[in-house]
């Protein structure tokens, strides 16, 4: 199998996090050569460095400040992780990568898609993932969930008000737009099975093509 960088991206309380689980039982199961990652952190360092953006006492952090802190530890994942993996032939999966940092803070916080993209192209180095699955669900629902989870950690951009979210949504409409045959998109509405099973099948059919 060549190498294949997969990203997921959507709102908070999409059910990324779970579906990528269920879908790493399953790769494991076939025997697949992958590994499964999440940002920001992976690795020691840019775990560090989420605890500092997420951390909800942090109110006071300025935007650019998270918007490069979120870029440093990308650059810090890749170099230690994700670029290993793919130079030895793995498949990655990537629960968030920059296209996350493109909604939250060039849309959400107002700095601008093209100046986010600009910070990370410095820390990406032209790493584009191959494949990116887009959790939709209406972010209303979605805040929903994160409150009435006991499960879930609740971060400091879950504490933002529905407008914040509502902007971050039509961020990932925006970037969707620009790059429309690098995205598949999932109903994150539906139940577990169905969006699980649907994102399994996207993943199957994309490791077909690459063979």
């Amino acid at each position: 199998m060549k190498s294949l960088f997969i990203t997921f991206e959507g709102p908070e309380g999409a059910g990324k996090t779970t579906i990528i689980n269920m879908i790493t039982e399953e790769l494991s199961k076939r025997e697949l050569n992958f590994i499964s990652t999440r940002e920001p952190g992976g690795i020691r360092i840019a775990e560090s460095i989420r605890n500092i953006i997420l951390n909800p006492e942090n109110i006071e952090m300025d935007i650019r400040t998270e918007a490069l802190l979120y870029a440093a530890a990308r650059r810090q994942h890749l170099a230690e992780k994700v670029v290993p993996a793919l130079k030895e032939g793995k498949l990655v999966l990537c629960d968030r990568f920059i296209d996350s940092s493109l909604a939250y803070q060039g849309v959400g916080r107002g700095i601008g898609i093209d100046e986010i993209y600009q910070i990370n192209q410095f820390a990406i180095n032209g790493l584009m993932p191959d494949l990116t699955i887009y959790f939709e669900l209406d972010p209303k629902i979605g805040l929903n969930r994160v409150h009435q989870s006991d499960e879930r950690e609740v971060n400091r951009l879950d504490l933002e008000e529905l407008d914040f979210h509502i902007k971050v949504q039509s961020g990932y409409s925006e970037i969707m737009n620009r790059e429309p045959n690098r995205f598949k998109k999932v109903d994150a509405s539906k139940s577990i099975d169905e969006v699980y099973h649907n994102t399994l099948q996207i993943i199957l059919d994309k490791l077909a093509d690459k063979k």
